[in-house]
């Protein structure tokens, strides 16, 4: 469905309310819809926002926010719990990219063999037993790129992030691997999509187990971006880092509330990056106004347009695979897995200019540059875990 402004509102139960963002240029799915506002009727619920980036998920939306009192839900948070986007300034030019080169030798996979007990305390986490998977990017649309600076839009904030128009860039895309489906998997076991009380001592137990689960997801990026810069011959200086995959707690007004984010990047973090596919422009943006319709966040993603099994089959029809390696910016992408060069290929995401420019229109956000890819790495076929 199309919706008919860039935000409408809906009650869907007596104290919960339903919110899109989006406009009537964008394409949201009925699906999506219907599993918001689903969710909005949850015990304990206030406020469930679709982002532009809104796709259905496994029994709850992607790229959504929800605001709950009295409960909270680990279904909501899912199973990559920390997952983010970490953004490194490369010490590098653009003029010294060697795109092809490292294409063919950059290799992410398979156990870091450095000391992950010192990674791990830089980040405030601990050991979990997952550790053999610490510093790889994971699978689904999770990625290593370098990129270069297309278009600086703001350069005040550009030059206040100590960038540089010049030189490269690295953003990453991963979470906390098989920690997160772990904890997810305890809670699911005894309660399958069920809240728990915020009171209670399984929420302070889960609570203690998700934090943990976003440090360790923090050190897994930072790991990631090692390992890259070292594959490339780079060092890098940490940018930002947000998680869009949380559930944090929110004092106003005297009352504790619960803002779970599925899909999420945060509004009140200072800068994001918001990334196309692979294919495509990423944006730096800078979140303005007050936050308050989008429960304080902001679309992560482009958002799929179609279900991985939808894209398989309908671009196998119109793309080789290793067409699928170059991209219309004539970057590289590394691949080794076929289906998910299919899944992940531009065409199966919606446009990310129409979703940033939703969020700009909405006055949540102001476009500080826009960032090309020179290189995406996402798996050589292997897996770490």
């Amino acid at each position: 469905m199309n919706t008919p402004s860039s935000e409408t509102s809906t009650a869907v139960a007596p104290a919960a309310t339903v919110r899109i963002i989006a406009s009537p240029q964008s394409w949201v799915e009925g699906e999506a819809v219907r599993q918001l506002e689903a969710v909005a009727r949850l015990p304990g619920m206030r406020l469930a926002v679709g982002l532009p980036d809104l796709h259905p998920g496994k029994g709850a939306p992607v790229g959504a926010a929800f605001e709950s009192e009295g409960f909270l839900y680990p279904y909501l948070v899912g199973s990559d719990i920390g997952c983010g986007m970490g953004l490194w300034d490369v010490d590098l030019p653009v003029r010294k990219a060697k795109a092809e080169r490292w294409a063919a030798k950059l290799d992410l996979e398979g156990a870091w063999e450095g000391d992950t007990d010192a990674v791990l305390a830089e980040h405030g986490a601990k050991a979990t037993g997952f550790e053999a998977a610490l510093g790889t990017v994971g699978g689904g649309n999770h990625f290593a790129e370098v990129q270069r600076v297309e278009t600086v839009h703001d350069t005040r904030v550009f030059e206040a992030l100590g960038l540089r128009e010049e030189r490269l860039l690295l953003l990453v895309h991963s979470g906390s691997r098989g920690l997160g489906e772990a904890i997810l998997r305890t809670h699911v076991d005894r309660h399958a999509a069920g809240g728990l009380g915020a009171e209670s001592d399984e929420a302070r137990a889960y609570l203690e187990r998700h934090d943990g689960a976003v440090a360790w997801a923090r050190a897994n990026r930072a790991l990631v971006a090692q390992r890259t810069l070292a594959g490339i011959g780079a060092t890098g200086r940490r940018v930002l880092d947000v998680c869009h995959n949380s559930v944090t707690a929110r004092h106003a007004n005297g009352r504790v509330g619960w803002l779970h984010r599925k899909g999420a990047a945060p509004w009140d973090e200072g800068p994001v990056v918001i990334p196309g596919s692979r294919g495509a422009l990423s944006y730096l943006v800078l979140p303005v106004g007050t936050g308050e319709q989008s429960a304080h966040s902001l679309a992560h993603g482009a958002g799929r347009k179609w279900t991985r099994t939808a894209a398989r089959e309908r671009l196998r029809e119109r793309f080789t695979a290793e067409s699928l390696t170059r991209t219309a910016f004539k970057s590289h992408v590394v691949c080794e897995d076929r289906d998910l060069l299919f899944e992940e290929a531009p065409p199966a995401y919606k446009a990310i200019d129409r979703v940033v420019t939703d969020l700009v229109e909405a006055g949540l956000v102001r476009v500080v540059a826009t960032l090309a890819p020179v290189l995406t790495y996402k798996t050589r076929g292997r897996s770490a875990d």
